[in-house]
């Protein structure tokens, strides 16, 4: 079994948000493009919280301490 990297998995979510914050919308109109808008910036939320977070192992748990306050 492949050795977990929290350092990667926590890179490759900064990836996933600059990757959404970055693309276009695609050539859809009304409802469907507020939708995607919509998702998007929930994407891009999600995405860049767990990207910003600092991790730490306890009680062989993995714990994300993601910042709230800029």
């Amino acid at each position: 079994m492949t050795q977990f990297d929290v350092d990667a998995f926590v890179e490759r979510f900064r990836d996933r948000a600059a990757a959404v914050k970055d693309r276009g919308v695609p050539p859809v109109a009304g409802e469907e493009r507020r939708l995607f808008i919509e998702q998007a910036e929930l994407d891009y939320l999600d995405y860049s919280l767990v990207g910003s977070s600092k991790w730490e192992i306890e009680d062989e748990c993995l714990v994300l301490r993601i910042p709230l306050k800029k």
